[in-house]
């Protein structure tokens, strides 16, 4: 009797807990993560290279002043606080070199701050 109630009970915790697995571990694959801190004036890193069809998570840090980070080719645009990070999920569909510029005014060298992305085969 004993040994049927702890494989009941055991049963009884799968059952519950399937909605609370990380989906991380259960087999799917994690979309990569590049973190790019801006900074006046400019990003670090200045550079990022990325797989044509590989969806890519861009975080974007902001170190000291609110930013934005717009690439008008790959349609991507984002902006963030002060202090804080923003996040934009997508999918490169074409290679090339691509170059963004900081899209929130952020103080005289400004129109200087370019992040150049790469995307490759």
């Amino acid at each position: 009797m004993t040994k049927s109630f702890f494989l009941l009970l055991g049963l009884t915790g799968l059952i519950f807990s399937g909605p609370f697995i990380n989906p991380s571990t259960t087999g799917q694959a994690s979309v990569p993560r590049v973190l790019v801190t801006a900074k006046r004036f400019s990003f670090q890193p200045a550079e990022i290279t990325l797989k044509r069809g590989q969806p890519v998570e861009l975080i974007l840090r902001a170190a000291d002043v609110a930013h934005g980070l717009r690439f008008r080719d790959l349609n991507l645009d984002i902006k963030v606080k002060k202090g804080a990070t923003a996040d934009v999920r997508f999918t490169p569909d074409r290679t090339g070199v691509f170059v963004g510029h900081c899209s929130v005014f952020c103080g005289s060298g400004h129109g200087a701050m370019e992040l150049t992305i790469r995307v490759v085969e």
